[in-house]
């Protein structure tokens, strides 16, 4: 599933490239998006009282990203056991196929106490969709 956004100034440094550090937000922006495209928003999942923290962040760049270009951000699901999900992304210059950065972030499900759950059994269906999901 695609994410797509605009490059901003502040999101540059001084040679007019994308920050190292954006890239991690970038990902946060994608998961969120896929996750409310998928049918459970974030917020939705807080209510239910359902917190996912992110165990591990990784970045690889390939190109350099600039301001004032677009990105489309693809999202998909590496792996997801109903514990653990495994999100993974590849960014690439819109109305391209030139990939500027590709990365992964791993979550796992715990409750307001930080207690791991499973979401294959707290919330099949939002297990059942994820899993979905799983690319080959």
């Amino acid at each position: 599933m695609a994410y797509i956004r605009e490059v901003k100034y502040y999101e540059t440094d001084k040679m007019g490239i994308v920050h190292h550090s954006n890239y991690v937000r970038w990902f946060e922006e994608a998961r969120m998006d896929f996750l409310g495209k998928i049918g459970f928003p974030y917020d939705k999942m807080e209510e239910m009282g359902i917190i996912s923290p992110v165990l591990g962040v990784s970045c690889k760049y390939k190109t350099v990203v600039k301001f004032g270009e677009t990105v489309e951000i693809e999202t998909k699901v590496i792996s997801f056991n109903g514990i653990k999900l495994v999100l993974g992304y590849e960014i690439k210059k819109f109305g391209t196929d030139e990939i500027t950065t590709v990365g992964e972030s791993e979550h796992c499900f715990v409750d307001e106490q930080f207690k791991p759950v499973n979401m294959k059994k707290l919330n099949r269906d939002f297990y059942e969709t994820t899993v979905s999901y799983v690319k080959q």
